[in-house]
């Protein structure tokens, strides 16, 4: 059911965007399960790799104009499958410069764009793109939240929270 849902969300911001050329779309996730490493840059585990094949499937009837991760492996390697099926390389982003990424996102307009972070940058962009303190950090545990956040100008946006993968275990 929750494919289902995921698919006809994205039929409708696909369809709202085409009425309205300047209407962008940021989708945004965290990273999918980590392993452990004591360098702190883990590879995703074998249910993160699932995962980040199952956004392939979720997104793979949406255009996509652009690719973002932190520079780590496990944001990068959760849009890596992503990336090359939409044959886009991905982006290095930086969170500690929000403006940046603000920047960024202010200058796609009419674009849709895929940004992969962790539990506490996925909620701080989303605040910086709707102008609120809404969005919380992420539990440790919670991997499979898909945000579609679609907007004319920042400020003005409509959030979607959608569930995709296996449950996260709790």
């Amino acid at each position: 059911m929750n494919k289902l849902i995921i698919s006809f969300a994205l039929l409708l911001f696909s369809t709202s965007a085409m009425a309205q050329s300047e209407l962008t779309t940021v989708i945004l996730v965290r990273h999918a399960e980590k392993g452990v490493d004591e360098a702190g840059d883990p590879d995703l585990t074998e249910s993160g790799i699932e995962r980040a094949k199952e956004l392939v499937r979720v997104l793979q009837g949406q255009p996509i104009d652009g690719i973002y991760s932190t520079p780590f492996k496990r944001t990068r390697q959760t849009v890596a499958p992503l990336a090359e099926a939409k044959q886009l390389k991905i982006e290095d982003y930086n969170p500690f410069k929000m403006q940046e990424v603000v920047d960024l996102i202010s200058n796609s307009k009419g674009k849709t764009l895929v940004f992969s972070g962790h539990s506490n940058t996925t909620p701080a962009i989303i605040n910086q793109i709707i102008k609120e303190d809404k969005f919380k950090s992420l539990d440790e545990s919670d991997y499979d939240n898909l945000y579609i956040v679609t907007f004319s100008e920042l400020g003005n946006a409509k959030v979607t929270v959608l569930e995709y993968g296996a449950d996260s275990e709790m």
